[in-house]
């Protein structure tokens, strides 16, 4: 089969599919889970590619991958979509609202899956025309679990010559591709700071060493780090939403916690901030006669910057151009995971808009009432398996 006849092909066998990838998805949404926890997940994932022929491994616990052989030596080119949900309670009047409060896929990871899925068939179906190998990760934990630096641990990447993902975009209108060369998506860490202090009644502050009163004046520091201390050139941002203090009016407590994250694309600002924000919960805290502490990486793992390698980013432009146009997304402060797969190997990141204001589709990540357009779920299909033949494409 020609190059251009075989992407026209699946093109159209993505549209065929639209049906099973719109039910898949909506299955998955109805039973969300979070990070490590994606078992009813990954036992759907591993019985729908067993129907269509795969063999399969579990990674990073909950993790699923499988791998297909071409007839012909080439690269092996690695699909990923991440399969974890949020603590988030769905606001959304639709007949597969989550069925667990609390929990929802309030991020598209239940479309990336089912895109995924839909690409498996097709891939499998013309695997005839595949040079190297294709391994399909449906990977847990990217909200906050770090699975893809798992399953790069485990060794899963160590044969990949390059990598591509696809995620749900609310940032561009629904259909559009995106991506972009070089830094997209920022690093991601979290802090937490508990101030000690001497608890006591609020009529009588004098009595008390008030940690709630350092944590007002530490807040007010930390906003001061981007606006004062950091080249206006650069690209950062804290936030800081969660404050813990009393539990009532007149009771000053004897800690007090924050938390919050700090988003960049530098490394050397990275470290800078965590320098400050040491110093100054340090400096504060003795001050006013506490004790500061202040921990970073809470669950273990920092997400560094998302580089896109360029040359991914131009094969990538070319092969989609008989599906779309492939244009230049915008840098976000959000982080991801899939940037320990392109520390390792090439790759690249690729965005699908979801926003259409006609539908009601306008809510960003992370919120009750997210959703994605399902009409345009297919055009992710198509990627992931105009992609799945990378390697003959590019010649």
């Amino acid at each position: 089969m020609e190059l251009e006849e075989l992407k026209k092909v699946l093109i159209e066998e993505s549209k065929a599919v639209e049906g099973y990838v719109i039910d898949t998805r909506r299955q998955i949404h109805m039973y969300p889970e979070t990070k490590f926890e994606e078992e009813k997940t990954a036992t759907l994932i591993e019985e729908e590619l067993h129907k269509i022929g795969y063999e399969t491994i579990r990674t990073a616990k909950t993790g699923v991958i499988a791998t297909l052989e071409g007839i012909k030596e080439g690269k092996t080119i690695a699909l990923r979509a991440d399969t974890d949900a949020l603590n988030v309670h769905e606001e959304n009047d639709i007949p597969c609202k989550s069925r667990y409060p609390g929990k929802m896929h309030a991020c598209g990871h239940d479309a990336h899956v089912a895109m995924l899925l839909g690409a498996a068939k097709i891939i499998h179906k013309y695997k005839n025309n595949i040079e190297g190998r294709v391994k399909l990760i449906f990977q847990p934990a990217e909200e906050g679990g770090g699975g893809a630096a798992k399953i790069v641990e485990e060794g899963h990447l160590d044969d990949v010559d390059e990598i591509f993902g696809i995620h749900a975009w609310r940032e561009l209108d629904s259909g559009v591709i995106g991506t972009r060369k070089g830094p997209f998506l920022a690093s991601a860490d979290e802090f937490r700071i508990t101030i000690t202090g001497k608890g006591g009644h609020a009529a009588s502050p004098n009595q008390t060493f008030d940690p709630t009163s350092i944590m007002v004046d530490i807040y007010n520091a930390i906003q001061k780090i981007v606006s004062r201390e950091i080249d206006p050139l650069e690209k950062a941002v804290i936030t800081t939403p969660v404050m813990k203090w009393s539990d009532a009016h007149n009771i000053i407590p004897t800690d007090a916690k924050m938390e919050g994250t700090f988003r960049t694309f530098n490394n050397g600002v990275r470290d800078f901030i965590i320098q400050r924000i040491t110093e100054i919960v340090e400096g504060y805290s003795h001050a006013w006669r506490c004790e500061g502490k202040v921990e970073f990486e809470i669950d273990g793992i920092f997400y560094p910057p998302t580089i896109n390698h360029d040359e991914s980013v131009d094969n990538v432009i070319e092969i989609l151009k008989p599906l779309d146009e492939v244009i230049e997304a915008d840098l976000t402060m959000g982080g991801e995971d899939f940037a320990f797969y392109l520390n390792k190997t090439k790759g690249a990141f690729i965005a699908l808009g979801l926003y259409n204001e006609e539908k009601g589709i306008i809510h960003p990540h992370h919120h009750p009432k997210f959703n994605v357009d399902e009409e345009t779920l297919w055009k992710g299909t198509a990627v992931y398996s105009m992609l799945a033949f990378y390697g003959i494409f590019i010649q």
